[in-house]
């Protein structure tokens, strides 16, 4: 009676303990290895270890704290099992991203070809660049060349002209020394003056000095030891009836003496001339004065102190 009585004393309790061995063993059971069975609460529950036929008493106590720490453990393995079959049963929907992971490959695709194409492309612009360079190389080249060929050409052709100036000079010397050898001034009735300077000094004065009174030089020849002159005619025509005109020529020569001592022989070819072109007849002493004349002009060019 008593029995019966906690039985339905404790109905919930022993649903719950019933419940909590079913859920235990089908826990345990993978687990473990372990069986639970049923029992009343007040009596011992017989655990099976296992597969053996060993069995273990559990006593009432031991089995209300088994009970009540299944039953605190019970929800989280009823949620990790739910969980475990709704992650099992539930597969994603994965479509979207391999349509998208399509597309990043097909993107990936193009843009490499595009990245090959650029590089085959620069490859060939390198190439182009190289050859370029080459050619701009080979030109500097050939223009260095033909300068080196120019630069040269014009040395031996400044060679070839100096060479040309100095024979040119050599010939004239020359061609002076056979005409002073050839060409003979008569210093016979002519004005004669030995002035103490060298010949080029004196021969420049003479010069300067025949071109100031408008004699222009028409003959010249010099060498180092001679000079010759032969001026044009000079004509100067009448004034009137009782001052005739005159015409003039004169010849010069000029040689080099030791000590720089330098003769000179000055000759005029004087006549007077009349109007209508006749020409009068002069003394001696006329023509003499007329070279003096010149001797003068001569020594006072050389007396001046820019000509010392």
């Amino acid at each position: 009676m008593r029995d019966k009585n906690q039985s339905n004393q404790w109905p919930l309790p022993a649903l719950l303990t019933s419940a909590s061995a079913a859920i235990a063993d089908l826990l345990l059971r993978p687990a473990f290895g372990w069986q639970a069975r049923r029992s009343h609460p007040r009596r011992t529950v017989q655990v099976r270890l296992g597969i053996s036929r060993l069995r273990m008493p559990v006593s009432q106590r031991d089995c209300a704290i088994s009970q009540r720490t299944v039953m605190s453990n019970a929800g989280l393995w009823i949620g990790a099992i739910a969980l475990c079959a709704f992650a099992s049963g539930c597969k994603p929907d994965d479509s979207p991203f391999k349509a998208e992971n399509e597309s990043l490959r097909k993107q990936m695709a193009k843009q490499e070809s595009v990245v090959t194409s650029l590089q085959d492309g620069n490859k060939v612009m390198h190439q182009q660049i190289d050859l370029l360079n080459q050619e701009l190389r080979d030109a500097q080249q050939s223009a260095e060349r033909a300068k080196a060929e120019a630069k040269a050409a014009s040395a031996d052709l400044a060679i070839q002209a100096a060479q040309a100036k100095k024979l040119s000079a050599d010939v004239q010397k020359t061609v002076a020394a056979q005409a002073a050898q050839t060409i003979h001034v008569e210093e016979k009735g002519t004005q004669t003056e030995d002035i103490p300077r060298p010949l080029s000094t004196v021969a420049k004065v003479v010069e300067d000095t025949l071109n100031r009174n408008g004699y222009h030089i028409k003959v010249s020849f010099k060498t180092d030891q001679k000079a010759v002159y032969v001026t044009e005619r000079k004509i100067s025509p009448p004034i009137s009836l009782e001052v005739p005109g005159s015409r003039n020529q004169y010849v010069l020569s000029l040689h080099g003496l030791p000590s720089n001592i330098t003769r000179l022989n000055v000759k005029a070819d004087f006549e007077k001339l009349a109007q209508g072109g006749r020409v009068l007849s002069v003394s001696a002493e006329e023509v003499a004065e007329i070279e003096r004349s010149l001797l003068r002009e001569v020594n006072k060019a050389l007396a001046s102190p820019s000509k010392t």
